[in-house]
């Protein structure tokens, strides 16, 4: 199967709403900003969905506007049944309570207020093309079998996709994987999809924390202990390796095992048998291994540390994760994922505006998706259902992008800048080639709406941050069709449902 979508393919919204000059006013503002509209009641949107000349899957998004809570249960459930892959953008004022399934809770992909603003609406709608562009990937992709099981490795990037596809190949394989990257970057996330997703999916998956075990208790958590074999052990107890058997012994932080534990693990993974700490009974359990580790098992080899045997036992198809810093556009991505796993579990819920998602890009993340996903429960807590602006973000987070100016590039050091870097820029030209007036107008569009984002919408700040003379931003402004936002901005007035506006509690 072909996984490349034509490039150009036309595609509409889907608005579903009963109040007519509501419908009306939201086919307007999208057609204003150059979407194709379909729109239709709660009772025709399906019929006015299948008389257009678009296929299901071509709708990137559908607008759910003013429905009790009974009818926006019905309505999502039924567009969940009509088109799996396409994310619900809610409209109006609703209970958090409303049960949905977690499969159709995570394609609601934003709920915004009944008085809308436009940047409200354009980052909706550009989080629920992302969700639908992830989707319809993965859907695509014909090594992973079943979506569900790889929803938790969200993104788009090039990295990611590798990872998908090396698990694909090799999660129905009975060999050995070991997972290295850095700390956060979702190597036990890895671990439970190749489980999911092999022949012992219906067997036990057990984890073990090498490195959190103390080095005199290991041995006894792994194979398992007697009554009396030392003191404390007042009864017997399994171990890892016999919970584990028919299924996936996941042995995380391997690096951190001693020497002489990993001479008796070798010896388990050759024969495939072992004896309790104290016991004189051989046992024997058929079991998978996946390993993980942050640190350079190699360099631990020359070292000294670790057995260069027990790697090659481990190391039969390595798959490496990379850093959050080496895929921030998956950040707007990750955002969505995390949130809507929060909410589906009850602990609060919280927005980010475009300017504060811009930030978080820049950021290098040395905890990885770890401590993405410890920020986004601190502004839950700080900023309850609010719409978190550049202003709220941590200190250290504003502090870097400022300091850089997003100078980061993917190994997460700061780039040059200037003439010395003009040579080293790793924007290739597309083989249709491009409108270089346009690509630069567009860029340049692009960084004037960062730098006010950035700026908290003071056109003078943008302006020093562009190193141009206020004037001149308002004329470009004006240029780029920016002139309403210039007239709010130059009196110093933001709408009141601005998302670069800070609500109050």
């Amino acid at each position: 199967m072909n996984s490349e979508q034509p490039k150009f393919q036309e595609s509409a919204i889907l608005v579903i709403c009963d109040e007519v000059q509501q419908r009306h006013d939201l086919q307007t503002v999208l057609n204003f900003i150059g979407e194709k509209v379909v729109s239709g009641s709660s009772s025709s949107w399906q019929h006015e969905a299948n008389e257009c000349a678009l296929h299901s899957q071509q709708f990137s998004a559908a607008i759910i506007a003013e429905s009790s809570n009974s009818q926006l249960k019905r309505l999502v459930q039924a567009l969940c049944e009509w088109e799996a892959g396409c994310p619900c953008i809610v409209v109006g004022e609703f209970s958090s309570s409303i049960d949905f399934a977690a499969e159709i809770r995570s394609q609601i992909t934003e709920i915004l207020p009944s008085k809308l603003s436009h940047q409200l609406l354009l980052n909706a709608i550009h989080k629920a093309k992302l969700f639908h562009e992830h989707f319809n990937r993965l859907r695509d992709l014909e090594e992973v079998r079943d979506f569900n099981m790889f929803r938790s490795l969200v993104g788009n990037s090039a990295e990611i996709w590798r990872v998908r596809r090396m698990m694909g190949q090799v999660a129905a394989k009975e060999v050995s994987v070991l997972i290295t990257g850095e700390s956060g970057t979702g190597k036990e996330v890895v671990a439970r999809n190749l489980h999911l997703n092999s022949s012992r999916a219906e067997k036990p998956f057990i984890p073990i924390n090498c490195g959190a075990i103390p080095r005199e208790l290991l041995e006894s958590e792994l194979f398992g202990h007697e009554k009396g074999a030392f003191t404390g052990a007042v009864s017997s107890r399994a171990g890892r390796f016999e919970l584990a058997d028919g299924g996936t012994l996941f042995l995380d932080e391997i690096g951190d095992m001693p020497l002489s534990m990993q001479v008796k693990l070798l010896r388990v993974l050759q024969e495939k048998s072992f004896e309790r700490v104290g016991g004189i009974d051989t046992l024997h359990s058929d079991v998978r291994i996946l390993a993980a580790t942050h640190k350079d098992l190699e360099q631990m080899i020359e070292s000294g540390e670790f057995r260069q045997d027990l790697y090659y036992r481990l190391n039969v198809f390595p798959i490496e994760m990379p850093p959050l810093r080496a895929r921030a556009g998956d950040v707007p991505l990750l955002l969505n994922e995390l949130i809507s796993v929060m909410e589906s579990e009850g602990r609060g819920s919280v927005r980010f505006n475009s300017g504060a998602i811009r930030r978080l890009q820049r950021y290098p993340w040395p905890g990885n998706i770890r401590e993405l996903a410890n920020l986004i429960e601190r502004m839950a807590i700080l900023y309850p259902h609010h719409i978190v602006g550049v202003e709220d973000l941590p200190v250290k987070i504003k502090t870097f992008t400022a300091h850089t100016d997003g100078d980061y590039g993917r190994s997460g050091r700061p780039a040059q800048t200037g003439a010395a870097s003009a040579g080293e820029h790793d924007t290739l030209l597309p083989m249709h080639g491009l409108d270089l007036k346009e690509y630069l107008a567009n860029l340049e569009r692009s960084l004037i709406g960062q730098a006010l984002d950035d700026s908290g919408g003071v056109v003078a700040r943008a302006a020093s941050r562009l190193h141009m003379r206020r004037t001149t931003l308002v004329e470009k402004m004006r240029k780029y069709q920016m002139q309403r936002s210039a007239a709010a901005l130059d009196s110093g007035v933001l709408d009141s449902d601005s998302p670069d506006k800070p609500q109050s509690s």
